[in-house]
């Protein structure tokens, strides 16, 4: 059974109260932090203001893309309960793990088995790992199989072009789903209506 669902990429205050008051929450969302050249990027200023409400029991994420001290120390009293950390190696994710007592998602980047075996690195730094593709913010796929050996009691994360559509096919795997392109509209802009299918759908599997 999926063990949970992150909606991400969210940057606006409209499409941020639909999923906090809708009746089957996401599990958790995720926020671009300091990746500039994402369509879904925030500024820190309205990132303060956008999360700074009652979160409705869902974890919100810290996106972040081999992050300096200074962005750290900007958003360290942010109510966000996980760093997502793209680029970022083991011994540089232990010490923001431990500097900022914060909850780590390591996000992998993967097109090969070597690459899914980093994970190994990282299992006993971070408290989730993420499996996505080399495409950052562009939604590009990988060969999911390339998962199979990982063991069932590493917590895990998929990413990278997972449709809607998709979870009904996922609903047997151990891992938490996430999505983000694909609750999109032809402008790059969250659709309310994707977004409720998405729901829905999860809450039947």
């Amino acid at each position: 059974m999926i063990k949970g669902l992150k909606i991400c990429g969210v940057s606006d205050p409209k499409t941020l109260d639909y999923i906090l008051n809708h009746n089957f929450k996401p599990t958790m969302i995720g926020f671009i932090t300091n990746f500039k050249k994402s369509k879904r990027f925030v500024e820190f200023e309205k990132l303060k203001d956008l999360i700074n409400i009652d979160k409705k029991q869902v974890n919100f994420v810290s996106v972040l893309v081999n992050p300096d001290d200074l962005i750290l120390e900007k958003i360290k009293d942010l109510c966000f309960d996980y760093y997502q950390l793209y680029d970022v190696n083991p011994q540089r994710t232990k010490e923001i793990k431990l500097k900022f007592n914060i909850k780590i998602i390591t996000a992998l980047t993967i097109s090969s088995k070597d690459d899914v075996m980093k994970y190994k690195n990282y299992s006993e730094i971070s408290d989730i790992i993420l499996f996505d593709s080399k495409g950052y913010d562009k939604s590009e796929s990988f060969d999911h199989s390339l998962l199979d050996d990982v063991p069932s009691e590493l917590h895990k994360m998929i990413a990278g072009n997972i449709q809607i559509n998709d979870i009904s096919n996922l609903k047997f795997k151990d891992f938490i789903v996430d999505l983000s392109g694909a609750l999109e509209d032809r402008n790059g802009k969250k659709d309310i209506n994707k977004i409720d299918k998405l729901l829905n759908l999860f809450e039947k599997t």
